[in-house]
């Protein structure tokens, strides 16, 4: 195809030339696309189908926190009274209410009764640092704040826990109630999410783009009003959109985890079990640990009732599954590995995982998009990549978010028009900044993001390989691989292990260990063995508390 493309024009930019066939630009465009999209009816919203379940199940558990269960009708009651007064405060649609709460029955009756007014809720984690939970209020000026009364804030601060609204009907609100009518396509929530600049960026997330993903993931998993989830990550990371509406759309019960809980692997296995929970979603980091927990309490403890083990926010590491699969069948539960980004509604694509996967992988597979979206692996000139070729990932579809709030320019520059338009569902598509490929089989393999591909003294190095060396020595039962500059000594690579329960590992036999599968140049110059990996508010690994290693002073060899 190239010698044909110069041969009739010698002038040809080399770019240009397009050396996929008809079937394979059909293959990576639209055969390994579900085109299949379930469209929701019109004007259906979070709240619509939340009213939907108080009328079929108003006397089953919505909620349960610590030894408080509340029934769907209660639930629906209490968030109407909350609601009227926030209508009475002028929130309406498009108003944005901050909600700053521990994690509580009052947090899922706040972020509800903020949608029942019309409103977007602004979730904010009061565990944040003060000066980002500051940023994030002065950026969003959001109409009222939820919780925060220890706050000096120039806004309406509403005290939930000790607020009176007894005085408001707790009957439903419709249209005529609010200030204005709520249609789906208003913002449901605005969640800040970091940016490469280090400044956090708020992107903006319809009803209609909820329900989208409801719709199209619901074929997937046949989610039923006897699914018992649990609430475990932050309200303000978007994997819990997906967790807490998720369950009330459903008619399901949600198990709220406070902090403490989710920060104890051991007490957060007994909670599973002993609410018998159903749906349980989890970064991979913190599934590490939970299953860990899960090896360690053995057949001694009370058996789960798991139906999904749902993962997203992070790479899934498939041979940190082969434990797993050692103790528990491969369909009870099953697992499901997810890829999502904030600004494409928390999940994009499906892929189930089974005992050959986790034996058998060898990149991070993801799996297909789910039916109503695209997506497309493209090279720098945006033309499809061939199969097996790396390029960055964009996605189309009715799932794709407003954009930023407030900064039309990132917007624009993250939301692009979709050449592709005639073979997706929407004119514009998201570009994740996610590098991806596609393999032989039709399957998305996740090769993170470009800055986890490291040069490190002449040698382009894959962190993810040491640490796929690392994770093989006998005893390790996590680890993470990064690179540390040292005054003196440069840059270095350094890698953390955690040890599985009752081993010592040495450090000396670790890397005597991934020395037998990494090249010199690959093996870290320093392993640090870590009781367990530090995690963010949002379950994923914090890279940036992992100590400081060790370094021995080098002894200066003339040349």
């Amino acid at each position: 195809r190239i010698i044909g493309a110069v041969v009739a024009d010698q002038s040809i930019v080399l770019g240009d030339i397009d050396i996929l066939d008809s079937v394979e630009r059909s293959l990576v465009l639209d055969g390994w696309n579900d085109q299949v999209r379930v469209k929701p009816e019109v004007d259906t919203t979070l709240v619509s189908m939340f009213d939907a379940q108080v009328l079929a199940r108003g006397m089953s558990t919505a909620v349960v926190f610590e030894d408080r269960r509340v029934s769907y009708v209660d639930l629906d009651a209490a968030a109407n009274r909350l609601a009227r007064k926030l209508i009475e405060s002028g929130v309406g649609p498009e108003s944005l209410v901050a909600v700053l709460l521990p994690r509580s029955v009052d947090l899922v009756v706040s972020l509800l009764a903020v949608l029942k007014a019309g409103g977007a809720y602004l979730p904010i984690d009061p565990s944040y640092p003060a000066e980002r939970i500051a940023f994030t209020l002065d950026a969003a000026r959001p109409v009222c704040v939820l919780g925060g009364a220890e706050l000096d804030l120039d806004i309406p601060v509403f005290d939930v826990a000790s607020m009176d609204v007894s005085k408001y009907d707790g009957s439903s609100i419709t249209d005529h109630d609010r200030v204005a009518p709520l249609r789906d396509s208003n913002s449901a929530y605005v969640i800040y999410t970091s940016g490469s600049t280090g400044r956090p960026k708020g992107v903006a997330v319809s009803h209609r783009n909820v329900v989208e993903l409801f719709a199209n993931s619901q074929s997937r998993f046949e989610f039923d009003d006897s699914d018992v989830w649990t609430l475990f990550h932050s309200y303000a990371f978007d994997f819990s959109v997906w967790e807490l509406w998720g369950a009330l759309s459903f008619g399901g019960t949600v198990v709220v985890v406070d902090f403490l809980t989710s920060r104890s692997p051991e007490q957060f296995r007994e909670l599973v079990a002993r609410e018998r929970v159903t749906v349980l979603n989890q970064t991979p980091s913190a599934f590490y640990q939970f299953a860990e927990a899960d090896r360690v309490a053995g057949q001694a403890a009370t058996p789960l009732s798991l139906r999904y083990v749902i993962f997203g926010g992070e790479a899934l590491d498939f041979a940190q599954l082969e434990r797993w699969f050692e103790r528990h069948n491969d369909r009870s539960p099953r697992l499901v590995n997810m890829y999502g980004i904030t600004e494409t509604t928390v999940h994009v694509s499906f892929l189930e995982v089974d005992a050959v996967w986790a034996r058998e992988a060898t990149a991070s597979v993801i799996g297909r998009g789910l039916g109503g979206l695209s997506v497309f692996v493209l090279d720098d000139r945006l033309r499809p990549a061939p199969v097996g070729v790396r390029g960055e990932m964009y996605i189309a579809g009715e799932q794709l978010s407003r954009g930023y709030v407030g900064q039309p320019g990132l917007t624009a520059g993250r939301f692009v028009a979709n050449p592709f338009a005639h073979t997706s569902s929407g004119a514009v598509m998201y570009r994740t900044g996610d590098v991806g490929r596609w393999s032989v089989d039709g399957q998305l393999e996740y090769a993170g993001r470009s800055d986890f591909q490291v040069q490190l003294r002449g040698f382009r190095i894959e962190l993810g390989e040491i640490e796929a060396a690392l994770l093989r020595v006998e005893g390790v039962a996590r680890a993470v691989v990064l690179v540390r500059s040292d005054a003196s000594l440069g840059d270095r690579l350094v890698g953390y292990v955690v040890p599985e329960s009752g081993v010592d590992l040495v450090v000396a036999d670790v890397l005597s260990s991934v020395a037998q599968f990494l090249t010199g140049y690959m093996v870290p110059d320093s392993v640090m063995v870590l009781e367990e990996l530090p995690l963010t508010v949002n379950g994923k690994l914090d890279r940036k508390l992992l100590p400081e290693p060790v370094f021995e002073k080098a002894v200066f060899r003339a040349p």
